[in-house]
């Protein structure tokens, strides 16, 4: 049993599956369809971490049209369908997390700040649906998503481990302020590229290590 740490708390999108170009890829054509122009990086620039409808206010003033639930309904549609055929875990993440699972005793958890269908279709996509099953949390669902700790806490209390007491794995500076805010311990998972936050800006929200390669994560939580 790890003597560090009482339980895993993994955020989705990033660390679990290879999600943020595809949904990206995406939002980028939707939003150029309303006339805001973009290239790939600028879009993951912007949004990388956050929920599409929490931008509501930018996306308006950069397009001059009202995000409506019918235009958000139809990019989940169109991202879900992308996701569907062409979704891959990250390197190295089924394998940790298969692990954790079994060192942890099953106290793990995903929390995303994505909404709950997304995370769970993820999930499922790469097998790994049935080692949080009962377990996924969404910031959609909570009084405030990510950079706040909500979705965090929540996920820290249905496992009966105090937030101090856990290791979070994320890689966005938005996710990584949460875990921080929650009181929990942060790894930042940061292989370069896009899509994933830089060591140095994780390590500036109080991130206490960065790793590069998903498959080092169990070594680093339980110490060996």
């Amino acid at each position: 049993m790890p003597q560090c740490f009482g339980a895993v708390l993994f955020d989705c999108d990033g660390v679990l599956v290879d999600s943020e170009p595809i949904t990206n890829r995406v939002l980028r054509d939707m939003l150029e369809e309303r006339g805001w122009a973009l290239t790939q990086e600028e879009c993951l620039r912007i949004f990388i971490g956050k929920a599409v409808k929490d931008e509501a206010a930018l996306i308006e003033r950069q397009t001059g049209q009202p995000l409506t639930q019918e235009w958000l309904a139809g990019f989940w549609r169109r991202r879900n369908a992308a996701l569907e055929q062409e979704l891959q875990p990250i390197p190295g993440a089924p394998e940790a997390v298969r692990a954790l699972h079994r060192a942890f005793e099953g106290r793990i958890a995903c929390a995303s700040g994505a909404d709950k269908h997304k995370v769970e279709l993820q999930l499922e996509k790469v097998g790994l649906h049935a080692l949080f099953k009962g377990r996924i949390f969404s910031g959609h669902d909570m009084p405030r998503s990510k950079p706040a700790p909500d979705v965090y806490l929540a996920a820290a209390a249905s496992l009966g481990v105090p937030s101090a007491h856990c290791a979070v794995v994320e890689d966005t500076v938005t996710g990584a302020t949460a875990g921080v805010a929650a009181g929990a311990t942060v790894f930042g998972y940061s292989p370069g590229g896009l899509g994933h936050s830089s060591a140095q800006a994780l390590r500036g929200v109080g991130v206490a290590q960065v790793f590069t390669d998903m498959r080092a994560l169990p070594a680093l939580l339980l110490g060996v």
